[in-house]
């Protein structure tokens, strides 16, 4: 083997980048390969346009705040991040709802739009108030989540012993007032959907993804791109080495514990001490093919069944044709001839390419086997934005999906042109249909309904940090996961984990 790291890390989620970050931080050589990641934008013509969107919605939880802590990096993290005000908004045809960060304002919101409910949405918020602040106690724990071994399931259930609603069950408590079709469901449903990996969501994970987007949500300076540059400056800063357009195409191993990756294009193998990867335990045995895991092992790994399909279509349109109020984040609701549909509406911030034009990115969660074909989601998701924007339409100037493979829609001369996918090849575009992220039902689902697949795959030293772990939770999931995968690397060298210790007497505390 010419060269061994540590650690490889493969993929560049939120929960990939912050594992290697820590390990680098913490003197392990690490080794990051994209794994097939692709770039948040690609260009046509100069107009920037998206693959999805991105809220950092995990901005405010504990989990990132001791990522950043121990990178020494809170003040500057400050510097890239804008906070929202109204944080969402909740748009159908016949309302509008804002939902500021000021408790006052947000009140006279709701005695505008909904002031029958307005003593129920006060016991909500007041008990999402209490549920998310026991959860912020239980995950500034040092501890595995979600635990694996004895001794982590014991210090895991001494942290959660207080938390409110966290046995699991559906339904219940934070809803219970409001009537079952009351539209006040939706908009604390809707951002909590949204903002999850799976599709069954227990009153703990309900409470904990609102409670994301009510809290205080930030923008970060750009987007995407601008959160992975800023974790592999850290990673690069502590010796790491990270090749984003790279990828590992074999994982060896050596009884039964991973070895070495092979790089896409090199003849030798990369030697390696552990794997962590975030695109799930299954995609990873693949990449083992020659390892045969523990029946046992591999039974304990739950099946994750995609029921739900994000849809993301770049909208590009004259400013004129948005209204003023619109806010970075909104959630449409919209009902058409083929049932109810949620868009994630985002209204980017950052330059177009084009004067006087904005990009609005939207996301559609299209439910599996639904009777809407891929072919006409595109115009049902404009239909959607139209239905609460009506302007859009006469100012549009480029509308398209990398996700159903048809032409670009190009409106700039007056009337709609279909610009075939190869013209964006050259400027990080797909010709083919790029696959879409999936909302999973897990079977069975672990952890209190929160959790999916362990940390630690069945091949010994390859970890899972990514959103199959704790599918519920979102991003704070990934942050959560990512952190017990560097804590279980750390303590097998006794040494490092000394280190580490001593390390925490020198870096900020706050």
């Amino acid at each position: 083997m010419a060269k061994h790291y540590d650690v490889a890390v493969l993929g560049a989620g939120i929960g990939a980048l912050s594992a290697a970050a820590l390990l680098a931080r913490r003197s392990w050589r690490v080794l990051v390969l994209g794994q097939g990641w692709r770039p948040p934008t690609y260009q046509f013509e100069g107009l920037t346009l998206a693959r999805r969107p991105f809220t950092f919605l995990a901005g405010l939880s504990p989990a990132w705040r001791r990522v950043i802590v121990e990178l020494a990096q809170s003040q500057t993290f400050r510097r890239h991040v804008v906070t929202l005000d109204p944080m969402f908004q909740v748009l159908s045809p016949k309302m509008r709802l804002d939902v500021p960060p000021d408790v006052q304002a947000f009140g006279r919101e709701i005695d505008r739009t909904f002031p029958e409910v307005r003593r129920v949405v006060d016991d909500l918020y007041v008990e999402l108030a209490r549920t998310n602040a026991a959860a912020d106690a239980a995950f500034e724990r040092d501890v595995v989540w979600p635990p694996g071994t004895f001794w982590e399931r014991r210090e895991a259930l001494r942290a959660a012993a207080g938390l409110p609603s966290f046995d699991g069950a559906r339904g219940g408590s934070l809803l219970a007032e409001l009537a079952p079709e009351h539209e006040y469901r939706a908009i604390v449903e809707a951002p909590a959907r949204v903002a999850s990996h799976t599709v069954t969501l227990p009153p703990f994970a309900v409470a904990r993804l609102h409670g994301a987007w009510t809290r205080g949500v930030a923008r970060v300076v750009g987007g995407e791109d601008g959160l992975v540059r800023f974790l592999e400056e850290r990673i690069r800063a502590h010796g790491g080495e990270t090749r984003l357009g790279e990828r590992a195409v074999r994982i060896t191993h050596k009884r039964g514990h991973a070895s070495g990756v092979l790089v896409d294009g090199d003849e030798d193998l990369t030697g390696v001490g552990f794997v962590v990867s975030d695109h799930g335990t299954r995609a990873l045995l693949d990449l083992s093919s020659d390892f045969d895991p523990p029946a046992r092992a591999l039974a304990a790994v739950p099946r994750l069944i995609p029921a739900e399909w994000r849809f993301v279509t770049s909208i590009v349109v004259r400013d004129e044709g948005l209204p003023a109020p619109l806010g970075d984040e909104a959630f449409v609701l919209h009902r058409g001839a083929g049932g109810p549909m949620l868009v994630h509406l985002q209204r980017r911030r950052e330059p177009c390419g084009a004067q006087g034009a904005t990009v609005l990115v939207a996301e559609a969660l299209l439910v599996e086997g639904a009777s809407l074909p891929l072919s006409r989601a595109r115009e049902a998701v404009l239909g959607a934005v139209e239905g609460v924007l009506p302007f859009v339409r006469r100012h549009l100037l480029v509308v398209d999906s990398p996700h159903d493979g048809r032409p670009l829609w190009d409106y700039r001369s007056g009337r709609r042109t279909e610009v075939d996918r190869g013209a964006l090849r050259a400027s990080g575009g797909s010709v083919d249909a790029e696959p879409m992220a999936a909302r999973w039902h897990v079977d069975p689902p672990g952890f209190h309904g929160l959790g999916a697949e362990p940390i630690r795959a069945p091949l010994a030293g390859a970890l899972v940090v990514g959103p199959s772990v704790l599918p519920a939770l979102g991003q704070e999931g990934e942050l959560l996961a990512a952190w017990g995968a560097a804590r279980i690397v750390t303590r097998t060298d006794k040494r490092r984990e000394r280190m580490r210790r001593h390390m925490w007497s020198k870096v900020e505390l706050g």
